[in-house]
């Protein structure tokens, strides 16, 4: 399966959703749903978020700029 840049998926192996940020050789590179360091992931073990897990990227991302807009730390 293809994915393309921006998509919301899963990473099986680590259980994490990401946005697909592109490809380097072999892997995708995911970003976090809340920001910060990409990671390569085997696009065998990667799939299509759930609409369920779409609605917990927002509320993650949106708790994650609230936090960084009031000088919180995000959990």
């Amino acid at each position: 399966m293809q994915h393309h840049k921006d998509a919301l998926v899963v990473d099986t192996m680590r259980d994490r959703l990401g946005y697909v940020m592109g490809h380097e050789g072999p892997y995708l590179q995911l970003r976090p749903v809340t920001g910060g360091r990409e990671w390569d992931a085997e696009p065998a073990h990667v799939r299509d978020a759930t609409e369920d897990e779409c609605l917990q990227a927002m509320r993650e991302r949106a708790r994650a700029l609230n936090a960084a807009s009031t000088g919180g730390t995000f959990r």
